[in-house]
């Protein structure tokens, strides 16, 4: 799925508008503007791969951003992976024939893991499974809920279920350009053999530097990119 390690810009979309959240919490959201011209604007700055993420279908269980996803999908020519709110098989398979070439399942998963084998029955390649870890705990349902799981073993589950790849996001450390955790990272890489992308808490190239070598496929990067920490460039070469 990544040949080669790969830096994936997010594009993170609340009531139309491109935000970040800080540790996943409504109220701390900072805006950047238009989702489809931070879609194109990255594209251009030589990303590969883009991370959408519909927040309110996150948090209220079912996708609230359709039209702005869409414009994204129509403007840009390169592979996107979609999360939030995909609750169903059947609402996921859906957005992969209409051009989405990975969905990220979460709370659904979690609820229903037998959702992943469906789903990658049709479609091999076009599952991800989001395990957001809290105090080393799996959480659901746009981060408020603990699930008791731990994020090494579950990510060992769905890889059986026929998950693509995995994204974990450290919850503890997402949006707080604080740097990263790459313990948790590296004990979620050694539970798998399909590719962990890594998201939350980057802040520096020396932080992707970092996930890199705990092993992760890929990373996803927000805060540090909109912020000006450094060029999506710089991060790429890095």
């Amino acid at each position: 799925m990544f040949p080669e390690f790969e830096v994936i810009p997010a594009v993170d979309v609340q009531d139309g508008e491109v935000v970040q959240l800080v540790q996943g919490e409504r109220g701390t959201e900072k805006t950047y503007g238009d989702p489809v011209d931070a879609a194109r604007d990255w594209v251009s700055q030589g990303a590969e791969t883009l991370h959408l993420v519909d927040l309110d279908g996150a948090f209220e269980g079912e996708r609230q951003n359709a039209d702005a996803i869409d414009a994204i999908l129509d403007a840009v020519d390169v592979p996107v992976q979609l999360g939030g709110g995909i609750r169903t098989a059947e609402d996921a398979i859906s957005l992969l024939e209409r051009g989405v070439d990975r969905v990220i399942l979460g709370t659904a998963a979690v609820e229903n893991p037998d959702i992943v084998a469906e789903i990658a029955e049709e479609h091999p390649d076009g599952v991800v499974v989001s395990l957001d870890a809290k105090d080393g705990e799996v959480v659901v349902s746009g981060w408020t809920e603990g699930t008791g799981l731990d994020p090494a073993e579950a990510a060992g589950r769905y890889e059986e279920r026929g998950a693509a790849a995995i994204l974990f996001t450290d919850v503890d450390v997402e949006g707080r350009l604080d740097g990263v955790n790459t313990d948790t990272v590296r004990r979620v890489v050694d539970s798998v053999d399909v590719p962990v992308i890594a998201s939350g808490g980057v802040a520096t190239l020396d932080d992707i530097r970092a996930l890199r070598e705990a092993g992760a496929g890929a990373v996803v990067v927000g805060s540090a990119l909109y912020e000006g920490r450094f060029t999506l460039r710089e991060a790429l070469d890095a």
